[in-house]
């Protein structure tokens, strides 16, 4: 039986050994995947660790990605375009390093929930791996602007210099005053029960706030942008979904079908 895992820290909440699961007993592929918790300092050792004992792939999730994209003997043009990589496969030649997580989102805005993004206003919340993962992607999908706001405005600038198209970079004080279609949280504030420090005010008519973090109930962010009367609201379960499909198919050479398991996840919570 070929084996997976997923790698974070932490990473006992993480819902990818059951997608991958119900993907595998969907396509009838004989698979085991698990999670692996690696010490802050240890992701390179858990990793060949894995692959000693017969891993033949992994995802990666925080804080590790850059640590994965580091370690990537082989990158993908998406992974390279990121700086940061969620999927690792083992091959002969080395470990081959992809980033799925823009592919996800953006499969998951526009199957999942029909969100267009062409023309929209995007703010990108967070200049970090998960902001860089999904970048290229939102791009490629032509807004008429996308900002990128973040604590730090160097990262942020920095990020927005090598995106190209209609990007910019903000501090949060910054944006007050504007609005948007699509509001999208790529930090890791929601897994310490916090909220970024945004202004008021963000969301135009018929707005989009979505988090890329998932929790059984609202995530911090969801919480702050439903009293702030966004008209729509989720979390980033869908992207999950379609991320894990997208490194399925890396490894498996499948193409899974993503909506049966979302429902059951769905159903679940």
């Amino acid at each position: 039986m070929d084996r997976y895992a997923v790698i974070g820290n932490p990473v006992s909440h993480s819902r990818s050994p059951q997608i991958h699961a119900a993907f595998a007993s969907a396509t009838a592929q004989d698979m085991d995947y698990g999670r692996l918790l690696a010490p802050l300092d240890g992701f390179a050792q858990v990793v060949a660790e894995f692959r000693a004992g017969g891993g033949r792939g992994a995802n990666v999730t925080v804080p590790f990605k850059e640590a994965a994209f580091s370690l990537s003997a082989i990158l993908s043009e998406r992974a390279r375009a990121a700086g940061a990589v969620n999927t690792l496969r083992f091959d002969a030649e080395g470990l081959f390093g992809d980033n799925t997580d823009g592919a996800g989102l953006v499969a998951d805005l526009r199957k999942n929930l029909q969100v267009a993004l062409t023309g929209k206003r995007i703010l990108l919340v967070g200049a970090g791996g998960a902001a860089r993962g999904v970048l290229q992607p939102l791009v490629a999908e032509r807004p008429a602007l996308l900002v990128i706001t973040n604590r730090s405005d160097q990262k942020a600038r920095t990020l927005a210099s090598v995106a190209g198209g209609p990007v910019i970079a903000r501090r949060f004080e910054d944006i007050q005053g504007e609005a948007f279609n699509i509001v999208i949280n790529a930090t890791s504030a929601s897994l310490a029960g916090e909220v970024p420090p945004l202004p008021t005010g963000l969301f135009l008519p018929g707005a989009l706030a979505y988090d890329m973090m998932y929790a059984r109930d609202d995530t911090p962010f969801m919480a702050w942008a439903r009293a702030q009367r966004a008209a729509r609201i989720t979390d980033g379960l869908g992207m999950l979904v379609e991320q894990a499909a997208e490194s399925f198919f890396i490894w498996r050479g499948i193409c899974p079908d993503t909506a049966p398991v979302l429902a059951m996840l769905r159903a679940a919570s």
